[in-house]
Parts: C-alpha cells; sequence; structure tokens
C-alpha cells in the first residue's frame, strides 16, 4: 500500500503530465476565444454556435450583466465539453467601456480533477479576450 501511495505521487508529479494539461488548458482557452468571439448565427451550419449579440443587451446595462453571465455559462456547457461546473461571475472595474467575468469550471474527463479559471474581458468593439 505504502508504495502504491508514492507511485500515485510520483505520477501526479509528472513533467510529461503536467505539460499536457498545460496544452489541454491551452487548447480549451483558444477554443473559448473562438467560441466567445463567435456571434449566433454566424456558423452557418451550426447557428447557435457562439454567444448572443450582447450589443442588443448593453443599453440595459447595468442588468444586462446577469444575462450576459448566464448567456457564457450556457454557450460554455453547450459547446466546451472539456469544462464542467462552469460558474461565471462578474468582476467589477472602474473602466466602463470594459465587462470583465471570470470563469471557474473543472476539467472533464480523466485526470480532470483539477480546476482552471480563466478571464474574460468584454472590450468596447465587441472583442472578447480569453486569460
Amino acid at each position: 500500500m505504502a508504495g502504491r501511495g508514492l507511485l500515485s505521487r510520483l505520477s501526479a508529479q509528472d513533467p510529461a503530465s503536467q505539460r499536457r494539461s498545460d496544452q489541454d488548458v491551452d487548447s480549451i482557452i483558444a477554443h473559448l476565444r473562438g467560441l466567445l468571439n463567435t456571434r449566433q448565427g454566424d456558423a452557418v451550419t451550426v447557428p447557435d454556435f457562439g454567444i448572443m449579440d450582447f450589443t442588443d443587451v448593453m443599453h440595459n446595462f447595468p442588468e444586462a450583466i446577469q444575462t450576459l453571465q448566464r448567456a457564457i455559462r450556457a454557450t460554455i456547457i453547450q459547446y466546451e465539453p472539456r469544462l464542467k461546473n462552469v460558474v461565471v461571475q462578474h468582476l467589477a472595474d472602474e473602466e466602463l467601456l470594459i465587462v470583465k467575468f471570470r470563469i471557474t469550471a473543472q476539467l472533464s474527463g480523466k485526470g480532470g480533477r483539477g480546476g482552471v479559471r480563466f478571464e474574460t474581458q468584454l472590450l468596447a468593439g465587441g472583442e472578447v479576450t480569453v486569460r
């Protein structure tokens, strides 16, 4: 039993495993950038792919924040299967032309026990950044 615990600890610290995990997260970030910068209706073959056009709801600011939170969460749940238990939180900011959100989730699948956190910014021109 003691050897098994040691092997588990060693495999958890395996540099190759960590590189794969980092590559997975980088891939998820790239996918989220594409997903959140695509407006529904832009992808002809999958009309609901992407996020709603948030310029339509921004005139209801600050109430629009909850609408955007729900839209971001629903889009990620539907189109990013590598994430589960997705939570989207608004981050208050003094900059009036930027709306920020924190996305926290767990990785799905094998070895998906770890949590991830991303920050997004909805910029005035309509671009969404993810980091």
